[in-house]
């Protein structure tokens, strides 16, 4: 990974709460250290918004709408669109908004990558099986190369985080998997942990073996 190259994508950490997002708190607090150390490298800072227009213009089909024909998650005319305060964007940060799960569906996040020269994108955000897993898939179609954050990254529940995160591991070839941590630490020229693809499908699980597969995950040192 070329520094030089490299930017942090945060997918979707808004102030949204309806959902039930499991470990809000502890993706925020692993974030926070992260979103330091990309500032010390001059790493760019990117953050999608979902948003779903108060006047339901241009929502998905069966979006969830109140009694009033207005959406119930991500509303516009809400502060639940907004970033969580403890790593709201600085004036310098760029944001991308969005209607749809992944952050590259028409959206300008693709020509904003590609102005800066990236190639490397550091990422995490919520919800893994939903729009943080879209954006790895589409990133990858794109020739990005994938660094993912697990421990910033967070779903509804943790067999959906779980077994989305090993479906990125299967399935983007070139991805690398990290905790916030051990990134922190290969930012600042440090040795690390992560965990590297080195074959399709590599990390099959069933329901009875989900919790031991993605333990794979978290390398031992030595």
């Amino acid at each position: 990974m070329e520094l030089s190259q490299t930017a942090l994508v945060l997918i979707d950490m808004q102030k949204e709460s309806q959902y039930g997002i499991e470990n809000v708190d502890g993706a925020v607090a692993a974030t926070v250290p992260l979103i330091a150390a990309c500032r010390e490298r001059g790493i760019p800072i990117l953050y999608t918004r979902h948003i779903s227009r108060a006047d339901a213009v241009g929502l998905p089909n069966k979006e969830v709408l109140d009694e009033r024909g207005k959406p119930v998650y991500y509303r516009s005319d809400s502060d639940a669109m907004d970033i969580i305060d403890a790593i709201a964007p600085r004036p310098e940060d760029i944001v991308i908004d969005k209607h749809r799960w992944s952050g590259f569906y028409e959206t300008p996040l693709d020509l904003m990558l590609r102005s800066l020269g990236i190639k490397h994108l550091i990422i995490g955000g919520f919800v893994t099986d939903g729009c943080l897993m879209t954006t790895v898939f589409d990133a990858y179609a794109r020739d990005y190369q994938v660094n993912l954050v697990k421990d910033i990254s967070a779903a509804t529940n943790s067999g959906s985080h779980k077994a989305a995160i090993l479906m990125m591991a299967n399935w983007v070839y070139d991805i690398e998997i990290f905790n916030a941590a051990e990134i922190v630490k290969k930012l600042r020229g440090q040795s690390c942990r992560s965990w590297r693809s080195a074959a399709p499908d590599q990390m099959q699980f069933t329901p009875d073996t989900l919790n031991q597969v993605f333990a794979l995950l978290d390398p031992k040192e030595g």
